[in-house]
This record gives structure tokens, C-alpha cells and sequence, in this order.
């Protein structure tokens, strides 16, 4: 049942207006909220956002924050881009100010089961597999967090009947209170956001409060094949596993060539390994999570396997995008930190010329040497982490500066031969150059577009 919060007379700061900051000042002003909404950005800048925002009479704050505004809210509510520990947050916090996330307050309004999905890498592929799949078994689903549309902005289409299926960030974790999944799903935890976390166990407790409030009537799925995660593996609720190495004693696991569920001792098969439509071993361990989270929402086992079958993917993440004489064009723009390039490394056999680079997180490059060895002919970089990477990949690869990716996909398209795959898999977030991973996976997809047209027209011209 929903916990909502009395929002009516309210003084609500939203702090940041991206998709998630307006969505919430709009769901506050509607609901009473005397809502005020602050971002470093000028109106200019910012764009056709603001005109909602007037329309609802919320008062804006741009081009800087004030700090009297911060300490005289009842509640703040920070875009997930906005660091908890910034400083006019922290001094709001010591005044006794509440600061949520925007999934504590949408949680507390939300109706019908929740199932979130978090993880360092595969959040979007399995978030969006676990919605199909439920869909297609005939279930009333919702589809929303971190994917595209917030949380708070799917709360009115919610009832008692639905399944909302919710990506769910660190960022967004990290400031909640109550907020509770029926099912929880941690995919894997790999070095990420040590830029905005710090250290890796900042990041670890942020990701593992999605277990926090859980009950014994709710589900807990964890990785049973990652060290990192299997100690977090909560006491309330009922724990079950999935696993590609071994058998779990709750779950979802691989025997021979077939994906098995294991619920009280009983086992049974859900899909052979061959109806997966989705490359990588990564991918396996996306569809064991969904296998498990949909069989403990209610799904039949051949209900699962006609989902997972049907399942076309998600863009950006190792999306095939087009083949141009002869090379093959993969877009992963979601790849967003290193754990997760090595994975879209190894989901090809060999030559690949990657495209890596953005706004750096932190990361260590490093441990991409010996897979760049193995499987890449070519490193194009891009962006500010450009300088960083290339002193820790030299000597594994052979690197080209490519500045921007329009650069590197016209020096892809030269050096590449046929059989050959180009693959951007930037190991960066992408905040130095575009506006998110989307924006930036959009904008290599059309130059690999242009690519295909040209080549038509050459060939066409020969004709």
C-alpha cells in the first residue's frame, strides 16, 4: 500500500531540471507543494523545459543556487545528477531539512508491485526484458527509473493491478527512506562513479540499499557468479540466485544448454540457451535476473520463454546499427564505464575497431590492455578522457586520437575491413561532449547511416 507524503502546503525544493527535476516539480505543484525549482543553468540554456514549470506557477531559481533557499524548505528532492553530499544539501541536512530521492517520494504514492532493478552494468537490458517478458505473459506493466521516464512521472498510471519494472541508479538509492521493492534484482557491482561515490564501498552501500527496507513477504535476486555481490545478499527477504557457472538452491541457473528455475527443491527448464536472442555472456546472466524475477512475480515458465524469444533488445546497448562494405557497425553507448566495454569486447570474436572515451568516472583503463590485445585492432579515443586512456591502454592496441566521434567513425570506415566490427563501447560517461549516453549513441548511429547511404550511392553509381 502507498506511504504517501502530505504534500499540500509544502515548501518542496527541486535542485536540477533534466527530465527527472521537472517531472517531480510538476507532480509536487499539482499535489499543493509550494514548489521552487534551482539549476546552474540559465533559462537560455535550459530551454522549452522552463514553460511547464511557469505554467504551474512553480517559482525558478536559475543561473546559481541560493543558500537561504535550501535552508528554509520542508523537503528537497536532488536530481540523480546532483551529488548527495553537496555542499548546500549538507548544510540543509545539519538544519534538519529532508532530502529524499525522487523514487522515495514517487515509491510513497505508487500502487499495485514494484520490482527494481539495479547493478553496475545490465540495468537497462534486464529492467526492459523483465517488463516485456511480464507484458507479454498478460500482465498490467509500467516501465520507468533510470530507463527514460522517472518513477514519479509513471505514479498516476499505477493501480493496484500493476507491475511497475524500475531501473534503479545509485544516485537514486543513495537518499531514499522507505522506499521498497516487492523484488529486488542486483545484477553484478564493478568499479563505477568513484568520481561522485569516492570509494567503491560508498558505491556497494548506496547499490545495496535496495534491499533495505524489504520485508519477509518480498524477493531478493542476486548474482550467485559475482564475489562483490553475494556478500550483500540481505536477511529479510527470501533470497533467490542466478547463476551461468552453478546450480543455485533458489533460482534461475544453466545445466547443460538449458535455463532451469529451482523453487523448494523442484526444477523447471524455461528455454533452451539457443532461443537467446541477445550476443554475450553478459547477456546470459541479463536473462537468468529476468528468468528469476518473473517467475517470482507470477509468470509460467512458457510464458518466460515466448518473452525472452520475442525480446529485441534495448537500444544503445550492444545494438547492431547497420553493416557497411562488408564491417559491421555496433552502438553501445551505454557502456559507460570499464567493466562494461570489456563485456561488449567480449561478445565479438576479434577485430574490432572501439571507439572509447568521454567524461571520465575515475576509472582504471588499465585492465582493458589484455582484452584490447586480444580482440581489438584499433582504439580511436574521443573526448577528455582521451589523454588518460591512451597512457594506460598504450602498448596493447594501436591508437588513433580521433578527438570527436565523427572523426573516429570516418577513420573506422577507412581502416575498417570486410568482417571487421566497429564498435563504441566508450568506457566514459558522456557529459563533455553530449548531452547522455542516448544523445551520443544517437549521433554515431546517424554517422553510420550517412556511411550506409553513401555507400548505396556509390554502388548504385557503378550500377
Amino acid at each position: 500500500m502507498p506511504n504517501p507524503f502530505e504534500l499540500r502546503g509544502k515548501r518542496v525544493l527541486v535542485v536540477g531540471l533534466a527530465r527527472t527535476g521537472v517531472a517531480t516539480a510538476l507532480f509536487c505543484a499539482a499535489r499543493g507543494a509550494h514548489v521552487t525549482a534551482t539549476d546552474a543553468r540559465t533559462e537560455n540554456e535550459i530551454g522549452e523545459a522552463i514553460a511547464p514549470l511557469r505554467t504551474a506557477s512553480i517559482s525558478l531559481e536559475l543561473g546559481g543556487h541560493r543558500e537561504n533557499t535550501f535552508l528554509e524548505e520542508d523537503l528537497i528532492i536532488p536530481s540523480p545528477g546532483v551529488p548527495a553530499d553537496a555542499p548546500l544539501l549538507q548544510a540543509a541536512r545539519a538544519k534538519g531539512v529532508t532530502i529524499w530521492s525522487e523514487v522515495e517520494l514517487a515509491g510513497r504514492y505508487l500502487h499495485g508491485r514494484l520490482i527494481g532493478v539495479t547493478g553496475s552494468n545490465g540495468k537497462t537490458t534486464t529492467t526492459s526484458m523483465i517488463e516485456h517478458i511480464l507484458k507479454n505473459a498478460g500482465f498490467s506493466t509500467i516501465l520507468a527509473g533510470n530507463i527514460g521516464i522517472p518513477l514519479i512521472g509513471r505514479v498516476e498510471q499505477s493501480s493496484d493491478n500493476t507491475i511497475t519494472v524500475a531501473e534503479l541508479s545509485s544516485f537514486q538509492l543513495e537518499l531514499i527512506d522507505t522506499f521498497r521493492p516487492n523484488i529486488s534484482v542486483f545484477l553484478n557491482l564493478t568499479s563505477d562513479h568513484l568520481d561522485r561515490h569516492h570509494t567503491l564501498e560508498e558505491y556497494r552501500r548506496a547499490k545495496a540499499r535496495v534491499f533495505e527496507n524489504q520485508t519477509e513477504a518480498d524477493f531478493a535476486v542476486l548474482n550467485a557468479d559475482d564475489p562483490a555481490t553475494t556478500p550483500l545478499a540481505p536477511a529479510k527477504p527470501r533470497v533467490y540466485w542466478f547463476s551461468r557457472k552453478q546450480r543455485v538452491a533458489q533460482g534461475a541457473f544453466v545445466r547443460e544448454n538449458e535455463i532451469v528455475f529451482r523453487h523448494d527443491g523442484e526444477e523447471k527448464v524455461v528455454l533452451n540457451l539457443q532461443e537467446i536472442p541477445l550476443a554475450g555472456a553478459h547477456n546470459l546472466e541479463n536473462v537468468l535476473a529476468a528468468v528469476a524475477a518473473t517467475r517470482l512475480a507470477g509468470a509460467e515458465p512458457s510464458a518466460i520463454a515466448n518473452g525472452v524469444r520475442s525480446f529485441a533488445g534495448v537500444e544503445h546497448r550492444l545494438e547492431f546499427v547497420a553493416e557497411v562494405r562488408g564491417v559491421r557497425y555496433y552502438n553501445d553507448s551505454k557502456a559507460t564505464n570499464v567493466d562494461a566495454t570489456l563485456k561488449a569486447l567480449d561478445a565479438f570474436p576479434g577485430r574490432i575497431l572501439i571507439v572509447l572515451g568521454g567524461k571520465d568516472k575515475g576509472s582504471d583503463y588499465t585492465v582493458l590492455q589484455r582484452t584490447l590485445r586480444e580482440k581489438s585492432i584499433l582504439a580511436l579515443l574521443i573526448g577528455a578522457a582521451a589523454e588518460k586512456i591512451e597512457k594506460q591502454i598504450t602498448g596493447s592496441v594501436a591508437i588513433e586520437r580521433a578527438g570527436t566521434i565523427e572523426s573516429a567513425v570516418e577513420i573506422a570506415s577507412r581502416a575498417a575491413c570486410p568482417g571487421d566490427v566497429v564498435l563504441l563501447a566508450p568506457a566514459c560517461a558522456s557529459f563533455d561532449q553530449f548531452q547522455n549516453y542516448e544523445h551520443r549513441g544517437r549521433v554515431f548511429k546517424e554517422l553510420v547511416y550517412q556511411l550506409e547511404r553513401q555507400a548505396a550511392s556509390t554502388s548504385s553509381g557503378r550500377g
